[in-house]
């Protein structure tokens, strides 16, 4: 088999379980964060000189949630302007794509869902302070992507054509361009945000309290009310409530979006 025809078939077998594949590094990551909060040795990197400093430590992780929260931001500018069976998790058959998205973000940048993806995941892989860990993570995250943005872009160069092709010319796949930023065709809808999205805030929340509590309960401290167990509480509550409106509702129904 061809290079490209390889890389093409891993790209589709990988975009089906894209949304659990990177539960894997999620677990590594628990794990060494359970072992450098366990051990006190100089594998633990940037974590051993901020346990040292209280202050700095807290706003290192404030600054992890933020960097997690710009990545799950730029998901929901990207969903929030885009039409129906575009721009979302499609199914597990396989692509699905109505109409090639070239307006608002996606005038910046070709695959702004997987950068709103890594930001999420990178804040998340901060919070182990593991220099090594966040290099594996970036360096890995490429290599799983880069096939999955492969695929896509087989998928649409065959559907789209010249198009398509126009299109990637001047726009870049990961990093964006805003010069060539151009308004976006459809307004931005909170429902639709609110129907796709819900989930993304919760489990970043859920995430990050769990870091925390494994640090608490490694070294027999009490779990406290801060803004990561008061954020979970709040976005979890806020998750049921718009989950029982989706399935019993069509109050987050939007024609064509």
């Amino acid at each position: 088999m061809a290079l490209i025809e390889e890389m093409e078939l891993q790209g589709n077998k990988w975009f089906r379980y894209r949304s659990y594949i990177p539960l894997i590094f999620l677990i590594v990551g628990l794990g060494v964060h359970a072992y450098n909060v366990s051990f006190k040795s100089e594998w633990r990197c940037c974590l051993s000189i901020l346990e040292e400093y209280p202050y700095y430590k807290n706003v290192f992780e404030i600054v992890c949630l933020a960097v997690s929260l710009l990545g799950l931001a730029i998901r929901i500018y990207t969903v929030g302007y885009t039409p129906a069976n575009t721009s979302g998790r499609n199914t597990k058959a396989g692509q699905v794509a109505d109409e090639l998205n070239t307006t608002g973000i996606y005038s910046t940048v070709r695959n702004p869902l997987y950068l709103g993806n890594f930001l999420m995941w990178l804040g998340i892989a901060m919070l182990t302070a593991n220099f090594w860990f966040i290099v594996s993570f970036c360096f890995l995250y490429w290599i799983y992507y880069e096939r999955i943005i492969f695929a896509e872009e087989q998928f649409l160069r065959q559907k789209f054509g010249d198009v398509y092709l126009n299109w990637t010319h001047v726009t870049p796949p990961f990093f964006p361009k805003f010069s060539h930023y151009k308004k976006p065709v459809y307004p931005f809808s909170w429902k639709k945000v609110l129907k796709k999205e819900k989930n993304g805030l919760a489990a970043l929340f859920i995430v990050f309290a769990i870091f925390y509590a494994t640090e608490k309960v490694i070294n027999n401290e009490p779990i406290q009310y801060n803004y990561i167990t008061i954020g979970c509480i709040v976005t979890c509550v806020l998750y049921l409530v718009l989950k029982i409106f989706k399935k019993y509702t069509k109050v987050l129904d939007t024609e064509g979006r």
